[in-house]
């Protein structure tokens, strides 16, 4: 198919190249061009000097950008130029309001909207094994999904639009739990005197076991944290969960503590850090 790509940072930049080996004709536009002419330097295709010009023709029209806002200016340059029944495809992780405005400005202009967040990290992009979470119509779906899973091990229709988004939301609070409970179990561990490694060998086969522990476990250890989704990312999706928790009227009492640890780990100069930085901040706290 005929596919345009917006934002070629971590996750796009590889994300795109698997469209490319998958054999649909590209079009590329990042905000810095230099990054647009490595990636075509890397896959083919051709990079455009604007969004507008990237989607021109496009019948499937993929972001994966920085916020809300971007979002909207990057939708609004696009649509008028992509073809007749196109569907725009956004993988940023965003509020569920921008989704439905988005799905409704595509809709006027006979073009279709689908928000897509991932889960995966830059690893997943990279090997092609993200999970993408969709909300938008089943043929809007049904015309995306063929294409994105170049570079997803799952892909889920949760219901309308801003569906995906709600659901990237509870992958969220999920983490944020699990990671500050695997910080509290190292951070014990090493003060009761314990073997790190051996308690992980004893109690990863078990009922505390988790994706967090297996691929954190170590690296926390380690007090090394450049392994993927940044502290400055999580907050700021903590912050669209917050937001839509207080407009829904649910509890979340954890999450809302935790995002105020990653404020923490921020001030320790942990902005770039991983988000199983909160160990850090147990590190650096007096005893």
């Amino acid at each position: 198919m005929k596919v345009a790509f917006t934002g070629l940072g971590v996750m796009g930049f590889p994300m795109a190249g698997h469209l490319a080996k998958a054999g649909h004709e590209m079009a590329v536009f990042n905000r810095s061009p230099a990054k647009a002419q490595a990636w075509v330097s890397a896959h083919g295709g051709r990079a455009a000097a604007t969004a507008a010009e990237a989607a021109a023709g496009a019948e499937i029209f993929v972001l994966c950008v920085g916020n809300d806002d971007d979002v909207r200016q990057v939708v609004a340059e696009a649509l008028p130029a992509m073809a007749p029944g196109a569907v725009v495809v956004d993988h940023t992780t965003t509020s569920a309001v921008v989704a439905r405005e988005m799905a409704e400005l595509a809709a006027k202009g006979g073009r279709a909207f689908v928000d897509a967040p991932v889960s995966g990290g830059q690893a997943g992009a990279e090997n092609g094994q993200l999970t993408i979470m969709c909300g938008g119509t089943p043929e809007a779906f049904g015309k995306a999904d063929p294409v994105i899973g170049a570079y997803a091990k799952a892909t889920k229709l949760m219901g309308a639009s801003g569906s995906g988004q709600l659901a990237k939301m509870v992958n969220q609070i999920c983490i944020a739990g699990v990671v500050q409970g695997l910080a509290e179990g190292l951070h014990f561990a090493k003060r009761a005197g314990l073997d790190p490694q051996l308690v992980y060998d004893a109690i990863s086969k078990g009922a505390a076991q988790s994706w967090q522990m297996d691929n954190r476990w170590k690296t926390m250890t380690e007090g090394k944290f450049e392994f993927g989704f940044a502290v400055d990312w999580m907050r700021k999706d903590l912050g669209l969960v917050l937001d839509e928790a207080a407009a829904n009227g649910a509890r979340l009492d954890i999450t809302a503590m935790v995002d105020t640890f990653y404020g923490e780990v921020q001030k320790l100069g942990g902005r770039r850090w991983d988000t199983s930085s909160l160990v850090a901040r147990l590190e650096t706290a007096p005893h």
